[in-house]
């Protein structure tokens, strides 16, 4: 009985022991939040959508920026320029990216809801890709670039075409013509430049974010949904052509067409008749809270002999006053050091060239009066 008594005290001593030891558990509601989750509650979150123009670039700036501001959030979607100005227009996001500036029709529906303001964030350019099997180097005017969107030429090995590509082996195989499905700047972009160079262009097509495209008919075109689409679609068809930004031909490898400058050169795009083509126009722009009246073809076909004849800014939109203090600071805050700090060359992407700081300085301007 002693011995039973013995072992029953010992085995409730190890029990006491153990139940000192077991941590008491603190319900989820009264813990105390860590660094990590203080920060993820205080942290602002900001949307913006538009252009896929700018998209590498705009990517890489998030990226950057949040790296050192952690305690803003930026978040954009890339659907067009359309797509962007359409959901500005409507309050669903707090800055807009459109590569051409806002036609005057649309400044007048931003004015319903505020005052917005528009400025240029980086130049770049459009390019011609192409996908023709054993060709790897072309090259092509502008009569003749706005003759193959048009559908008036048919093969690749059009004397046109063949003229120009000496001792170049054109297959005789149809060219398949892929173009933007989307409201886009690039398209407006594109189209605008065409109808510069083919007077039979302006007078079928025209210029705009969205045209009917006389391919579609013929049965010979092919739409994609933004840059990325456009380049996907190109990389699977053989004996295609398209547009499409600097940045996506660099990024995929495409082979791009050197195309016939004012001059009567024909040039590649690169960071240098990027430059050389900005350098020889006097570029006008307007104050940011007049953006609409900024000329689309003020870059395009520009003079000299070094100059590419697709280049264009694409433009920021924001508003000048914000319900929110804290949305209005974020926004303030990343636009600031985007036209400052990103535009160093470390933070800019290849095919892609910053501002000239005069024009930087215009952006700075706008930034400074968000309140």
């Amino acid at each position: 009985m002693k011995k039973v008594l013995i072992l029953l005290l010992a085995l409730g001593l190890i029990l006491a022991g153990c139940s000192q030891q077991k941590p008491v558990q603190t319900p989820p509601s009264k813990q105390t939040p860590t660094p990590k989750q203080t920060q993820k509650q205080t942290q602002i979150v900001i949307h913006g959508s538009g252009a896929t123009f700018p998209l590498p670039q705009i990517m890489k700036w998030i990226h950057d920026f949040e790296a050192t501001h952690p305690n803003i959030k930026v978040e954009y979607v890339g659907k067009g320029s359309g797509g962007g100005q359409n959901d500005f227009k409507e309050g669903l996001v707090d800055f807009a990216c459109s590569d051409p500036p806002v036609n005057e029709k649309m400044w007048k529906e931003f004015e319903k809801r505020g005052q917005p303001l528009q400025f240029p964030m980086i130049l770049g350019a459009v390019v011609v890709a192409f996908n023709v099997p054993g060709v790897d180097h072309l090259k092509l005017d502008g009569k003749t670039i706005a003759d193959i969107f048009m559908g008036k030429i048919e093969y690749w090995d059009d004397p046109a075409i063949a003229s120009q590509n000496p001792g170049v082996k054109l297959p005789h195989k149809k060219i398949i013509v892929i173009h933007r499905a989307d409201s886009s700047g690039t398209t407006k972009i594109f189209t605008t430049y065409l109808c510069l160079v083919s007077e039979e262009f302006k007078e079928k097509v025209g210029s705009g974010k969205l045209v009917n495209w006389p391919v579609d008919k013929m049965g010979r075109g092919l739409a994609g949904k933004g840059n990325p689409g456009v380049v996907a679609i190109l990389k699977q068809t053989p004996y295609s052509i398209a547009y499409t930004e600097l940045a996506y031909a660099l990024k995929e490898h495409l082979h791009v067409v050197a195309i016939k400058n004012k001059a009567g050169y024909y040039v590649m795009p690169n960071t240098t008749t990027i430059k050389a083509a900005f350098e020889q126009v006097k570029a006008f722009v307007p104050p940011p809270d007049e953006g609409y009246k900024e000329n689309v073809a003020q870059f395009l076909n520009a003079p000299g002999k070094d100059s590419y004849p697709l280049v264009a800014f694409s433009h920021a939109l924001v508003w000048k006053h914000y319900r929110d203090p804290n949305v209005a600071k974020a926004v303030k805050t990343f636009w600031s050091w985007v036209l400052t700090e990103g535009q160093k060359e470390s933070h800019i992407v290849q095919g892609y060239v910053p501002l000239p700081k005069s024009v930087a300085e215009i952006g700075l301007k706008a930034v400074e009066q968000i309140s």
